[in-house]
């Protein structure tokens, strides 16, 4: 793989890494993409050591870079009457805003939603953003200090209304942070579903449950279409390490709206893409049409990371000795003007047929591992939904399976989440008993965790 310096932005690199060998007859192609952007122009990406040799890298054009100033940012705050049993999570809702509102970056825009069965801004107020500097962080924490808690939940409602503030802004990044306590009882799945798609590629969304009233699905839901992360804060003591962590991932993007761009050639058929760290995203029915036989499946925005993929794809049959090309893997942004996107940076998938059984038989150990990382996530949401309807030996199957691949792949958060669930008898071969007794903020830590996983070990 080559590196290069630029001048300003983060560098993007693509990595493929496969077993591109096929027997005669075979069709079926994986391949792990491994996407980095590193630093700030200040030098060239550090190159990567293949654990099986990759296939080629292509690196392509500088990454836009984002100019001071040009994030915008809404926090929705859950106002609701809930808020207030106990009185610690509304305090720590306040005590978590005003600690991400001190994170912000100067020049940054934001706002600050009260979100009940309606939507409230509480500062600036107006339709506006503010622009963050020491005399709007004073005002917008002191606005905060007369929030209080009242109302239903209509989630739908707040998101629509950050949309509308974020729309005002010409910031490349836009983001929002959303928290609530509560199940989502004043608007229907529908009126969410279509609040959801409607902000979707408009700005990305963080997502948190604190406590343990609410539901798992409506919030990986929220941050899964926004293209964001999710996850339990079950005492509200931890809110403001958690919104500071949150606002610092926010102020360290700096390109927005990157897409993987898969082109395949003519009787290629895409079998699924896949996110696979540092969590498990199905990216497949999110395809957007980008040209003959080429679609974009989103990513969000980007600061200095790394995130793998798993592309699959279906290649036509064909005899010992040839070779093709399987896909064409791009990262692009779209340019501001209309015109052509830009292309980041791109790598290829290839198919070569061999009558070689070691070769077209070994497994590229990237594809092994995040194969088992996806089923380690399945494993688990159907282990606990085994376990909530009763069927007591499905759980204890489903979460045994999970308990040995988290062990066989060095996943110990997940194993540690397990422990919590099911006594582990031996985890190698997965042998575990169900807890009589489970704690509900074990249970949904588990499953709103159940899809992060662990980088291949090298």
């Amino acid at each position: 793989m080559a590196n290069f310096t630029k001048p300003t932005g983060p560098q993007f690199s693509v990595d493929v890494y496969q077993n591109e060998y096929l027997p005669e007859g075979g069709r079926d192609v994986s391949a792990i993409v491994t996407v980095t952007a590193t630093g700030n122009g200040a030098g060239p990406a550090p190159a990567r050591v293949p654990a099986q040799g990759p296939a080629d890298a292509v690196p392509g054009a500088p990454a836009p870079a984002a100019a001071s100033g040009s994030a915008a940012v809404v926090l929705m705050l859950d106002c609701s009457g809930s808020m207030e049993y106990p009185a610690t999570k509304m305090r720590g809702a306040r005590e978590a805003a005003a600690a991400a509102i001190d994170t912000l970056r100067d020049g940054t825009s934001f706002a600050v939603v009260a979100g009940t069965h309606v939507a409230k801004e509480v500062y600036p107020g107006g339709g506006r953003l503010a622009v963050a500097d020491a005399s709007t962080r004073a005002q917008a924490k002191e606005a905060l200090r007369a929030l209080d808690a009242g109302g239903g939940t209509a989630i739908g409602t707040w998101l629509r209304l950050a949309d509308r503030l974020l729309s005002a802004s010409d910031a490349a990044i836009r983001h929002g942070i959303l928290l609530t306590d509560g199940r989502n009882e004043h608007e229907s799945a529908e009126e969410l579903r279509a609040a959801l798609d409607a902000c979707a590629g408009r700005f990305t969304c963080d997502a948190r449950g604190v406590g343990t009233d609410w539901e798992v699905d409506e919030v990986k839901g929220i941050a899964r279409a926004l293209l964001g992360t999710a996850d339990i804060v079950a005492d509200p003591a931890g809110l403001a390490d958690d919104f500071t962590t949150m606002m610092e991932n926010a102020m360290g993007k700096e390109v927005a709206d990157v897409a993987l761009r898969l082109w395949t050639p003519v009787g290629v058929e895409i079998v699924f893409v896949k996110q696979v760290a540092p969590t498990v995203e199905d990216l497949t029915g999110r395809r957007t049409e980008a040209g003959p036989r080429a679609g974009d499946y989103p990513t969000g925005s980007w600061g200095d990371e790394s995130r793998d993929y798993h592309v699959s794809v279906r290649v036509p049959q064909a005899a010992v000795g040839q070779e093709m090309l399987a896909a064409r893997v791009s990262l692009v942004v779209p340019d501001p003007a209309g015109g052509a996107p830009t292309t980041l940076s791109q790598g290829l998938v290839r198919a070569v047929w061999t009558d070689d059984m070691a070769m077209s038989t070994s497994i590229n150990p990237q594809v092994a591992h995040y194969t088992g990382q996806a089923e380690l996530a399945d494993a688990i949401q159907q282990g606990l939904d085994a376990r909530k309807s009763g069927d007591r030996d499905g759980a204890t199957a489903k979460l045994g399976r999970a308990v040995q691949l988290a062990a066989a792949s060095g996943n110990a958060d997940t194993a540690k989440l397990l422990s919590k669930v099911v006594d582990v008898v031996d985890a190698a071969t997965g042998t575990v008993r169900l807890k009589a007794k489970v704690a509900e903020a074990d249970e949904m830590t588990l499953e709103t965790r159940s899809t992060k996983t662990v980088r291949v070990k090298k």
